[in-house]
């Protein structure tokens, strides 16, 4: 099983992304960034993001995005979260505006990974507690460690 620490670092984590009015706009700020975190052209990649979404909001509900992409250059999947400051409208199944947005991107022939990633960050972005801890915290080192902690056990 693909564990988000595999795919996202402490660097990734973005605390109140800042004055974003649109889709398109959230997407470039997460390109330019991810673009400073691996060696990928921030145009290219919005590019890439914006493709997919035309094929499908990937505004899943609950003010949760997880746009994705595939790109050549990449070697492994790669993860960026942010908090939107203010929320927007990401055309979500369920009408919500979006503030907790996971990018992942994924090389070409990856499908198999691709597609473990997006099941394990949709998973765990679906606990509504974990949703309200991220809203509500300030720190991104705080952020990072709720979407990479383990499920604890209950075995005996």
């Amino acid at each position: 099983m693909i564990d988000i620490a595999d795919i996202l670092s402490p660097n990734g984590v973005i605390v109140d992304l800042k004055a974003c009015n649109s889709k398109r706009q959230v997407l470039k700020e997460l390109a330019e960034r991810a673009s400073e975190l691996i060696d990928v052209d921030a145009q290219q990649l919005l590019e890439a993001l914006m493709e997919r979404e035309r094929l499908g909001t990937t505004g899943v509900g609950h003010g949760i995005a997880i746009p994705h992409a595939r790109l050549e250059k990449l070697d492994k999947v790669v993860g960026l979260f942010a908090r939107l400051d203010q929320p927007i409208d990401f055309e979500a199944l369920d009408d919500q505006p979006s503030d907790l947005i996971f990018m992942l991107l994924a090389p070409n022939a990856a499908d198999a990974d691709s597609l473990k990633a997006l099941a394990r960050v949709s998973r765990v972005l679906r606990d509504r507690s974990l949703q309200q801890r991220l809203r509500q915290t300030k720190d991104a080192d705080a952020m990072y460690r709720m979407l990479t902690e383990k499920p604890e056990s209950h075995a005996a």
